[in-house]
């Protein structure tokens, strides 16, 4: 089951470094305002964007597995469709880097095959929900 409760979320607010996969260049989108809040927030915000080079003073990378750094929590900002490629991306990283611990599926986002694959790889699993809006409610 994706975490939900209030007690289950606050742990995932205490990593660190999170990848964000669809991170826009684009101010207004929430893709961009959304991850500029956790950087605003101390977090480290790693954008996964193949058609940008930089985003928010951040090298932007193509994929997951370009990313040198390691990775906390993969927060993703993609369609339903296509969260699930990611999921698997963020699986095959934990498996073979050891350093993704959780994945994070933005507000509108859901894919219980997906949550079902992480779950079983031993990663905390988040779907559906807004990590500005979780933050905002939890992490006082």
């Amino acid at each position: 089951m994706p975490i939900t409760s209030a007690d289950d979320l606050r742990p995932l607010l205490d990593y660190e470094t999170i990848a964000v996969v669809g991170c826009s260049a684009t101010p207004g989108k929430a893709a961009h305002e959304i991850p500029a809040y956790m950087q605003r927030h101390g977090y480290r915000v790693i954008p996964v964007n193949p058609f940008r080079e930089e985003i928010l003073g951040e090298t932007a990378y193509d994929s997951l597995a370009d990313v040198e750094a390691d990775i906390d929590l993969v927060n993703v900002f993609r369609p339903s469709s296509e969260a699930g490629a990611v999921v698997d991306a963020a699986i095959e990283r934990a498996a073979t880097r050891g350093d993704v611990k959780a994945v994070w599926l933005q507000l509108g986002i859901r894919d219980d095959d997906a949550a079902a694959r992480a779950e079983d790889a031993g990663l905390e699993f988040v779907q559906n929900k807004c990590y500005k809006v979780e933050h905002a409610r939890l992490a006082v």
